[in-house]
């Protein structure tokens, strides 16, 4: 199958949609905690904690239900009106979010978000759609590659807009990058009104039903698949401690380090160029040297460190000193993955990704409920455990739990299996 003008046209879209996405994504990073400051001017610092932590948890929880009933939605009236509304959806929540009277409005646009952001199964399906088997594969990296470099701009962009202090003085508002965030969003449902075309042809559409959205589906290949149980336990522990990032760094590091909004973006820019490389780079040149289960063993103990670090950390620099290493945490994932895959037959490989899915989605539920708390219990200043960073020491044990555990579920086949070669699947 040689690529279309009309492939060629849907991959370009995709990409940009989901780079845009992913800068509409991390743009407000930085200026969220600003924005509930603005809306609640009383509220103690320690608070804060619940506030992001429900801002978060509605947002996945959203996720976690709308994810399938989308991907349905498209498989029974084609990619392009899925893609368009969830683009449109997105829009019409960061500029609820820029234009918020009150708290509950914020909370509203987060369950928005959830719900039509839940477009990278319709974006993988785009790509299922036009690329040729042997490309398939070198796409569905390059939409994570779009993801990569969105998030990279993003955050640096909502702290040039949202930080006062540094960059545009009077201009410069929390809600400006919310404002910002939605005009990209419009931009890109004109631009895809006018070039995005429908891959999906009528004769493969299938019927609308709720047995296959029901969010509960992918619970229940959790308990179908055996062979794979602890691995994904692993991927769900180190899952939940990731959920520190969204829920509680930028909180954890104003409150700790003194830090503005301007401090967040620039150092999660530099974190989004050192994670490029590693997923861009080192991981093709050693996971082949290392095998999975040294990668995996690399990428838990790296973690560790950097949520160590940045639990610890009482200077700037130090959370800077802790990106390599966080980047570097990008090896457990394929790891894992991989491991997985080669534990199922050929007819598991669907049911594990759903598995594999949900674990992931309950991660990001359970998450927020342990670091917001953790935030605000030793966050409260004049106690005797007054500790900001308590988020990432939680994200920490997390991380030690998941690698002893994960020597605990491998065995000798694992500690030897590589990663699959083009020869292998001759």
């Amino acid at each position: 199958m040689r690529e279309t003008a009309t492939s060629i046209r849907a991959i370009s879209f995709v990409l940009i949609a989901v780079m845009i996405n992913a800068i509409g994504f991390g743009i407000i990073i930085p200026v969220l905690p600003d924005l509930v400051r603005e809306l609640i001017p009383d509220l103690p610092e320690h608070k804060l904690g619940r506030y992001m932590g429900g801002m978060t948890l509605i947002f996945a929880i959203m996720q976690f239900i709308c994810m399938p009933i989308i991907g349905a939605l498209s498989d029974r009236f084609g990619r392009r009106p899925v893609m368009l509304m969830s683009l449109f959806g997105l829009a019409i929540d960061y500029f609820i979010m820029a234009f918020a009277p009150v708290i509950a409005v914020v909370f509203i646009g987060r369950a928005v978000a959830g719900a039509f952001g839940a477009t990278f199964s319709t974006a993988n399906a785009y790509m299922a759609d036009v690329s040729p088997p042997d490309k398939r594969a070198q796409n569905f990296a390059l939409v994570g590659a779009a993801f990569g470099v969105g998030f990279m701009l993003g955050p640096a962009i909502g702290g040039i807009l949202g930080d006062p202090d540094k960059f545009l003085g009077e201009l410069a508002s929390p809600r400006l990058p919310f404002i910002v965030a939605g005009i990209l969003s419009l931009l890109n449902v004109a631009f895809g009104l006018l070039v995005l075309p429908e891959t999906l042809k009528p004769e493969n559409r299938r019927e609308f039903k709720w047995s296959r959205a029901n969010p509960w589906g992918a619970l229940q290949s959790l308990r179908n698949i055996k062979n794979a149980k602890g691995l994904i336990f692993i991927l769900f522990v180190l899952a939940a401690a990731h959920t520190v990032y969204p829920t509680t760094y930028t909180i954890s590091t104003q409150v700790k380090l003194d830090w503005t909004a301007g401090d967040v973006g620039l150092s999660l820019l530099a974190f989004g160029i050192a994670s490029f490389l590693v997923q861009g780079l080192l991981i093709r040149v050693i996971l082949p040297k290392t095998g999975l289960f040294w990668a995996g063993i690399i990428g838990m103990l790296a973690a560790i460190t950097a949520y160590l670090g940045m639990g610890l950390a009482t200077k700037g620099w130090v959370i800077y000193a802790m990106g390599p290493f966080a980047a570097l945490a990008g090896f457990y994932n394929p790891a894992l993955n991989n491991m997985m895959s080669s534990r199922v037959s050929d007819s598991e490989q669907g049911e594990l990704q759903g598995a594999i899915g949900a674990a992931q989605g309950l991660a990001l539920i359970a998450g927020p409920l342990i670091m917001a708390p953790a935030f605000e219990i030793f966050a409260r200043e004049g106690t005797s455990y007054y500790q900001p960073g308590a988020p990432f020491m939680a994200a920490f044990l997390l991380s030690v739990l998941a690698l002893f555990s994960f020597f605990l579920v491998t065995n000798k086949e694992d500690r030897v299996r590589t990663l699959p070669t083009e020869q292998d699947s001759q």
